[in-house]
C-alpha cells in the first residue's frame, strides 16, 4: 500500500567513496575516562556469517507513555508494541539534551552535546565536525548501504555524510500539507523539492520501501526512518480527522499549579514561557486538550507507518534478519505544571522509549530497568552489527541486557540543555540523574537549583533544594555533578556567524 500519489523517478549517480577517520585524539583520550559509564570498546556480539540489517525508527518528541504497551489509556500503538513484545522493552530510556538537533547528534555519534558541538538548534547550516563519525559511516565502511530518510534536523542535515540513499528535511516541523525534502543517492544529495497534497511520513515509508525493493545483493542494509509527526502544528492525516473526538482528555495533577504560583520551584522555571495558552509563537498549544489528541493522533501515523515497514519485511521474508530498534529524540510536557515543550531536564521531557526486536540475540518479552541513554544507541546499533565499539564513544551497547539485568549497568548520568535565548526562555540548566535522586542546576545568574526525591516524588512535586535535612545529599550529588561533567571532553562552541 502507497499513501504517496504520482512518484517521481529517482535519479540514478554515480556512487563516490568516503571514509572517515576518527583524528580528534584529544577526544579519544578523554573518553576513557568515562570508566563509570562505558565498559569495554569491544562488541559483545560474537562473529556472524551474516550480519542483520538494521531498521531505526526514530520518534519526535515522543514520550516514554505514549505507547499502549506502556499503558497509555487512550493512544492505541499495536506496531510500536510489536517491536516491545517480540524484542526487549526499557522502561529508564533518557536523552541527555531534550532538544531536537543535539539530540539526533549524540544519537548518531553516541557523544554528549558539549563533545560533538552540537548544542542546540542554532547553526543548522554548519556540518558536524567531520573528525567525528557517526555509527552509519562505520557501518558503510563495514560493508552495508546506508539510507536515512524523513526529518533529520541536525547539524547540516549530515548531508555531507556518505548516503546510499537519502530523502530528508531540515526543518523542525517541515509542511504537513505540502512538504519539502531532498533526495539523492550515492553521496550525492540534490536540490530541495517540494511535494503537495501528501502526508510527510507517509511519503517517507513511500520512498524508505521503495529503496528497500531496490537489489542490492548480499549487502545487508541500515535504514533509518525518522518521523516528523508529532512536531507542533501537530497537523493530523486526513485518515485520522475524526480520532478521539469524543475522547475525554484529563489533566495532569499539576496542570493548576501555576494558580498556585509554583510551589517550590525557581524562578527561572516559573518565567519559562512554555506554558499552554500564554505566547502567540506557539498557536497550535493553546488548549491542553487540543494539543494531546493531536499529539496522539500524529503517533497513530507514525504507527500505521511502522506497520507498513513490518508487512515489507514479513513479505520479504527478511523480518528476523532485522534487528529493528524505536526510540525518539527526546520527550514532550503535555501539561504538566501547564507546559508544553521539552527542553527542562523534568522526567516528561528527558524520558523516552526504547525497544529492540532482533530474535537471534533477544527474547521476546524482555522488559529491563537499568536507565539506558541516547548516547547508547550507535554503540549499539555497531554492536548488532558485529562490530567493535570506537573509545571516543561515550555510551555503549544495551545489548548485554537483554541476556541478563545488570544493576551495575549505569548508577548515574549527566544533563545539559544549552540553548540560550530560545523561544520558550527556558535557562541553560545542567543536573545529575541517579536511580533515586536528580539535582537541577540553572547555571545563569541567578543560580537556582532543584532537588528530588524520585523514589518518594515521583511527580517532582517536592523541591527539596535547601532543606536542612538533605544537605549532605545535596552536597553529595553537586560534587558528583562536577566530576561527570569534567569526564565530558568538551568541543570549542561553533562560531555565531557560521
Amino acid at each position: 500500500m502507497s499513501y504517496e500519489t504520482g512518484l517521481d523517478p529517482l535519479d540514478n549517480q554515480k556512487p563516490e567513496q568516503t571514509r572517515r577517520e576518527f583524528l580528534q585524539g584529544s577526544l579519544a583520550v578523554a573518553g576513557t575516562l568515562l570508566a563509570s559509564q562505558v565498559t569495554g570498546t569491544k562488541a559483545s556480539a560474537e562473529a556472524k556469517p551474516k550480519r542483520p540489517n538494521l531498521v531505526f525508527f526514530f520518534g519526535e518528541g515522543q514520550r516514554a507513555d505514549a505507547l499502549s504497551i506502556a499503558g497509555n489509556p487512550i493512544l492505541k500503538t499495536p506496531n510500536h508494541d510489536r517491536i516491545g513484545q517480540e524484542g526487549i522493552r526499557f522502561r529508564n530510556a533518557f536523552c541527555t539534551n531534550a532538544l531536537c538537533a543535539p539530540a539526533r547528534a549524540t544519537t548518531l555519534t553516541g557523544m554528549y552535546s558539549r563533545s560533538t558541538g552540537a548544542l542546540s538548534n542554532e547553526h543548522l547550516n554548519v556540518p558536524l565536525p567531520n573528525d567525528i563519525p557517526i555509527f552509519t559511516d562505520l557501518l558503510h565502511d563495514a560493508g552495508y548501504e546506508v539510507a536515512i530518510l524523513g526529518k533529520v534536523h541536525i547539524h547540516n542535515g549530515v548531508e555531507d555524510r556518505y548516503w546510499d540513499y537519502y530523502f530528508g528535511h531540515n526543518n523542525p516541523g517541515n509542511n504537513y500539507a505540502n512538504p519539502f525534502f531532498k533526495e539523492g543517492r550515492k553521496g550525492k544529495i540534490g536540490p530541495e523539492k517540494q511535494y503537495h497534497n501528501v502526508y510527510p511520513d507517509d511519503l517517507t515509508v513511500d520512498r524508505a520501501l521503495a529503496w528497500l525493493e531496490e537489489d542490492r545483493g548480499d549487502k545487508p542494509f541500515c535504514l533509518l526512518v525518522w518521523f516528523v509527526a508529532p512536531h507542533e502544528p501537530f497537523f493530523r492525516a486526513r485518515r485520522h480527522f475524526d480520532l478521539y473526538r469524543d475522547a475525554v482528555i484529563s489533566k495532569p495533577a499539576t496542570f493548576d499549579d501555576d494558580l498556585k504560583g509554583y510551589p517550590g520551584k525557581p524562578k527561572g522555571f516559573v518565567d519559562a514561557e512554555n506554558k499552554i495558552g500564554t505566547t502567540p509563537t506557539h498557536v497550535a498549544c493553546g488548549s491542553h486538550e487540543g494539543i494531546v489528541k493531536d499529539y496522539y493522533a500524529g503517533l497513530v501515523a507514525v504507527d500505521d507507518n511502522i506497520g507498513r515497514v513490518f508487512n515489507y519485511l514479513e513479505k520479504k521474508n527478511i523480518l528476523d534478519d532485522t534487528a529493528i530498534v524505536q526510540g525518539s529524540d527526546h520527550g514532550f510536557f503535555l501539561g504538566e505544571w501547564r507546559l508544553f515543550d521539552k527542553r527542562l531536564m523534568h522526567e516528561p521531557s528527558i524520558r523516552v522509549p526504547l525497544m529492540i526486536r532482533y530474535p537471534k540475540r533477544i527474547q521476546a518479552g524482555t522488559v529491563r530497568d537499568e536507565m539506558v541513554l541516547d548516547t547508547d544507541l550507535a554503540p549499539t546499533f555497531l554492536d548488532l552489527a558485529g562490530l567493535p565499539i570506537p573509545q571516543h564513544m561515550q555510551g555503549k551497547s544495551v545489548l548485554p541486557l537483554a541476556k541478563t539485568a545488570d544493576p551495575s549497568f549505569r548508577q548515574e548520568w549527566y544533563y545539559e540543555y544549552f540553548e540560550w535565548p530560545n523561544p520558550e526562555a527556558v535557562r541553560p540548566h545542567r543536573g545529575i540523574r541517579t536511580e533515586r535522586y536528580k539535582l537541577i542546576h540553572y547555571v545563569l545568574e541567578p543560580q537556582e537549583f532543584e532537588l528530588y526525591d524520585l523514589v518518594s516524588d515521583p511527580g517532582e512535586t517536592q523541591n527539596l533544594y535547601g532543606k536542612p535535612q538533605y544537605q549532605s545529599i545535596q552536597q553529595d550529588l553537586l560534587s558528583r555533578l562536577d566530576k561527570l561533567q569534567a569526564q565530558i571532553p568538551e568541543k570549542k562552541k561553533i562560531a555565531a556567524t557560521a
